[in-house]
This record gives C-alpha cells, structure tokens and sequence, in this order.
C-alpha cells in the first residue's frame, strides 16, 4: 500500500491513498483525516485502507484523481518523532579518517543516533532555504521507517513488528555549522535544517524480497544538477538494521505512533557505486588526493532522490528539491 498527505491547506494534510504505478489516488476522509491518525488506529484501520488500495489499482473506483508529487506534502508534515540513526558505519568511518581521527571501537556494536527537529518536514518537491551557502549546504539521501506505539525496552527481535511504513529522506546537513556545534559537547541543531521526505510512505509487502524484515536491498539513487551523484545498495554494508535502530531509540523512552526513524546516509565500500552526499564524496577526494574538489550547494543547485524495483517502477515517488536563498526580513 503506498500512502500520501495531499497538500490541503492544513498543516498535517489530508490522508490518499495512491495506486502502486503512482499514477493516480483517492482520498478517504472516512477512515482517517491524515496519516498521523491513521498510524494511531493502525491496526483497526488498516484493512479498510487496503480494500481501498487495492481498488484503486484495480481501477475499480470513480472518485480517483491523477496523482502530482508537486501537490503533496511529506507523508507525514510533522511528527511527534524523527530520530536519525548512522547506520552504515563505513561512511562514519571514512568521514573521521578524512579529518585524521580514530573511530572508537563501540561504533560498530552501539549506533549513532540524533534527534532531529520534527515539527516542520519540507514537502518533496520544495525549495531547500539557506540564508548563505557559506554554511556548506549538503544532501543526505537516507531510508526511514515510521513505526507505530513501541514500548520501551522493546529487543530488536520484536521491534521488527512495529516497523509499518518506508520512505526516503533528504537529510539537509550544513557542513560548515556541524564542527562549531559537535566542539560544545551537545549534538547537532542549527547544523540540521529541516529534512524532507518521498512523495508515498509504503507498506514492506510493497517492496517484495527487497525488504527482508531488516534491511531494504535496493539501490538508492542520487541525482546533483540531472548528474547520477550515486547509487549505493541500501541493503549492503548497513552494520545496524532497521529493528535494532528502533530497539535503539526505545532502549530508555517509548516510541509514539508516527516516529520516524532514518538510516543514516547509505554508503557502500564499493566506492563505485559513487556516495549519497557530498560530504562523502570531499573525504574520498581529500584521502586519495589531498584536496577535497567537488564544492558544496549552491543557490539554484537541484537534488533528485529515488528508488526504483527491479522493473524500473519508482516505489515512493521522487525527493526533487532546488536549493535558494532564504532572505531572514
């Protein structure tokens, strides 16, 4: 099932439903208002959204409309949660050689993880503001699961069953902002502006064998200016899976309906398959040449974010975002 928030006015949309082909959707104000209420009822509410989905693609229903990634916000526009995870510890690992520094031993068994501010998500197809590119303007291309209620506590080995929907995140970083604020000791915050989410959040029966129940084993692609930037394998070399991530988050709080949990950059070691940010991409550049060459953002830059089945069908639509000046008066 591929779910979506229709731009309406509203702060938190208007829950659709969208058919698999991404072509077209229906709205369905009778069984929940938005996603948010959705997930709070997941379980009563559920079956009654697949009915309708698999209506919609079975072009059974006379209420359906022509779906447009431009008039969607993200599946969820704002959630109590977003806690985002650096789950492919090579990428980590490659960052702190750049800079010379050591990586602590207990990075590979006990994940990184910071919390992200959630009231205010960017839509997929909106502009990214910065008030000056100054601050190293940079795209994260990530996998995030949103869960239902997680109790506190919960193993891995049941986490799995709280993981209800995927989707694709462009983490924006600033670079240039992230030494100053990790030097005082507590995390990132004006380093991390908001983020944005795919068009569709879907359900892991959408993604076949691609998704085992931990990790999604597909190739994220990464677009700067129309120019394929990379294609890592979301799937290989993730040292944490997805249910040790919300085991993470959960280890000393619950986990309301609705967190939203992200991966981290995905990174392989096959540097072939090119990185998920430009971050990445300076480091490899630095420690084979000395010199980091590929520059950050600037105003006008564009980033395209997308996943596709083995059939080519894109799966939760695409992240397409033009950065521009945000002028503060």
């Amino acid at each position: 099932m591929k779910l979506a928030s229709l731009n309406n006015g509203q702060r938190d949309g208007q829950l659709i439903v969208v058919s698999r082909d991404l072509q077209y959707f229906v709205a369905v104000p009778e069984i929940a208002p938005t996603l948010q209420a959705a997930l709070d009822n997941w379980a009563a509410i559920y079956p009654a959204l697949t009915e309708v989905y698999q209506s919609l693609n079975a072009c059974q229903l006379h209420n359906q409309q022509a779906f447009n990634s431009k008039e969607v916000l993200s599946p969820l526009p704002r959630a109590y949660q977003w806690a985002d995870g650096s789950a492919y510890v090579n990428h980590v690992e490659l960052v702190r050689k750049a800079r010379g520094a050591e990586m602590p031993e207990s990075f590979w068994h006990d994940p990184l993880m910071y919390q992200g501010g959630s009231d205010a998500f960017l839509p997929p197809t909106a502009d990214i503001p910065v008030a000056d590119e100054a601050y190293g303007i940079d795209f994260e291309a990530e996998i995030a699961v949103i869960t239902d209620d997680v109790a506190m506590g919960v193993a891995p080995e049941q986490a799995q069953q709280h993981i209800k929907l995927l989707m694709l995140v462009n983490d924006v970083s600033l670079r240039n902002l992230i030494p100053g604020e990790l030097a005082k000791g507590f995390g990132f915050f004006q380093s991390k502006p908001s983020s944005s989410f795919s068009p569709v959040a879907v359900t892991p029966d959408e993604l076949g064998d691609a998704w085992d129940g931990y990790k999604l084993h597909l190739k994220l692609h990464t677009h700067l200016n129309n120019k394929l930037f990379g294609q890592p394998n979301a799937g290989v070399d993730m040292t944490f899976d997805f249910p040790t991530l919300v085991a993470h988050a959960a280890k000393t709080r619950p986990l309301m309906a609705g967190s939203i949990i992200g991966s981290g950059t995905v990174s392989n070691y096959d540097r072939s398959a090119g990185s998920s940010c430009i971050a990445e991409q300076r480091m490899l550049e630095i420690i084979q040449q000395q010199t980091a060459k590929t520059s950050f953002m600037k105003f006008g830059d564009r980033v395209q974010i997308e996943m596709f089945l083995e059939d080519g069908q894109s799966i939760f639509g695409a992240i397409d975002q033009q950065v521009v000046q945000y002028n503060v008066n």
